[in-house]
């Protein structure tokens, strides 16, 4: 069974970016009620038990499917964000990769938040690396993510969902994204860029 993972800050800590309503309708609400979904489907299919939550994404559809990926979203969400002015900066490694891929880290900036404006609907906007080190962006609608069928690994998520966002910006999806890059955790995006791999988030989560 999965349990809601501890948040890496107060609920306050993002504030006044996402405030503590913002927050608690988010985290307390929506990812507990993803996470209480998936452990009633885990009561009822044997084959669920004892899998990883990236297991789960990779070999589920339908409402599993939906309720497991929105869960490693979600945590991969809160992880990637810090209270401001504790973000660090991009690693060299990192850095380098992203000069090479879109010019400069202002120019990622840029293209990261308009690809979230442009993501149609419910989504997310991800930065992703492959196997050998190339980044891109990605934008998902509903609750896909990028590393299903072979996909690259996401590094970097804002969740351009409406309730991730509305109690403090409403409608201005443009104003929140530019805001979130604020919050970046870049010590967490760039530790995740070295493994190349696909996050592993599920022990934060049992």
């Amino acid at each position: 069974m999965f349990k809601l993972p501890q948040l890496p800050y107060a609920k306050t800590g993002l504030a006044p970016f996402l405030n503590e309503e913002q927050m608690t309708f988010h985290y307390d609400k929506h990812h507990k009620a993803y996470i209480d979904n998936l452990n009633k489907f885990i009561e009822t299919d044997a084959s669920l038990k004892g899998k990883s939550l990236e297991e789960i994404v990779l070999s589920s559809t339908g409402g599993i499917f939906n309720n497991a990926a929105q869960i490693w979203n979600h945590t991969f969400y809160w992880f990637n964000m810090a209270p401001a002015g504790q973000g660090a900066q991009p690693s060299a490694e990192l850095s380098a990769a992203i000069t090479r891929d879109f010019g400069s880290l202002d120019e990622l900036k840029v293209k990261f938040i308009d690809g979230g404006v442009k993501t149609f609907g419910s989504g997310w906007i991800w930065l992703c690396v492959d196997g050998g080190g190339k980044l891109s962006l990605v934008s998902t609608s509903n609750a896909a993510v990028p590393f299903t069928n072979n996909g690259p690994a996401p590094i970097l998520v804002a969740d351009v969902w409406e309730h991730a966002y509305y109690v403090d910006y409403r409608n201005l999806r443009a104003k929140y994204l530019e805001t979130f890059w604020s919050h970046v955790n870049w010590k967490f995006v760039s530790d995740t860029f070295a493994s190349k791999k696909v996050a592993d988030l599920t022990k934060s989560m049992v």
